[in-house]
């Protein structure tokens, strides 16, 4: 039923930019916190930035003064604006959706991912 679909990765050189979008479908969206993660080649997917329902955001040290995580709930969109994009930020990126607790719980969704490499 949830559906989350990333666009915008692609091939650019180091330092450039892109901006990733992640269409959500199936879900009410402005309740729930949002993030992305990446993975690349032989590590671990790990976290590159959260934002909360209420539009507070966290990053990763790596990323921290490059990336900006923001929403738009009327189209219910999550956006990352990728900015001097460097070699070691390649990877495949992923939306994730946050679950829930409580009486009514949700689990956690996740997109099928956008390839981005920084490359020349």
């Amino acid at each position: 039923q949830v559906q989350l679909v990333e666009s915008g990765g692609g091939l650019v050189q180091p330092g450039g930019s892109l901006r990733l979008s992640c269409a959500a479908s199936g879900s009410i969206f402005s309740v729930y916190g949002m993030g992305w993660y990446r993975q690349a080649p032989g590590k671990q997917r790990e976290l590159v930035a959260r934002i909360t329902s209420a539009s507070n955001t966290i990053y990763a040290d790596s990323v921290k003064g490059r990336f900006t995580i923001s929403r738009d709930n009327a189209r219910k969109t999550l956006y990352l604006q990728m900015n001097s994009l460097k070699p070691e930020d390649t990877a495949v990126y992923y939306c994730k959706q946050e679950g829930t607790t409580g009486y009514l719980r949700q689990p956690d969704y996740w997109g099928q991912g956008t390839q981005v490499t920084v490359s020349s």
